[in-house]
């Protein structure tokens, strides 16, 4: 969807969870910050003490499955549909969708042309989902042509349905699309 603010907002790594990020992915270094931040979200990169359970599902995931962060990015890749934060004056995330009418198009129109930059750039067999608000960009900015596209639930705990057992979800969707044996 979004860059989640103890996430991507903090590594620039989609999903990116810092424990994952650092020992996983193996990423170090020096994490810019905005000229401008939210006072109650700064940006602290590799040294935030917060986790962001998406991301230490969705790394987790793929570090069970294939090992090492080469084995995995050797065949897929991960990129957020909209790369943007979004933050209300308490902090609280806005997701696109919950942006007014007149700026959600315009941005969507932005988001659908990166969407379609990706895709024509990398030529993926395949566009996995993260949730039904990526399906549903997908379908709508892919259309017909191109990569078969499926979904996977979205590892966010504000969805029950992620809370029970997510990655064994998450694998059986794969492996009922055919995307893992």
């Amino acid at each position: 969807m979004n860059p989640g603010p103890f996430g991507m907002v903090q590594t620039g790594v989609p999903f990116g969870e810092i424990a994952a990020v650092r020992d996983w992915l193996k990423l170090a270094g020096k994490i810019g910050r905005p000229a401008s931040q939210h006072a109650q979200r700064p940006i602290t990169g590799l040294n935030c003490p917060r986790s962001e359970v998406s991301g230490r599902r969705l790394w987790g995931l793929f570090a069970d499955r294939f090992g090492t962060a080469q084995r995995f990015f050797a065949d897929h890749f991960v990129v957020n549909y909209c790369p943007l934060a979004f933050l209300e004056a308490s902090g609280r995330n806005r997701t696109p969708d919950k942006l007014p009418p007149k700026e959600r198009k315009a941005l969507f129109a932005a988001c659908d042309e990166h969407l379609r930059t990706v895709v024509s750039v990398l030529e993926p067999s395949w566009v996995i989902a993260v949730g039904g608000f990526a399906l549903k960009r997908v379908t709508e900015t892919l259309a017909t042509s191109g990569p078969r596209v499926g979904s996977i639930l979205h590892p966010s705990p504000a969805s029950p349905a992620a809370n029970r057992d997510w990655s064994h979800q998450a694998q059986q969707q794969l492996k009922q699309l055919g995307v893992w044996a």
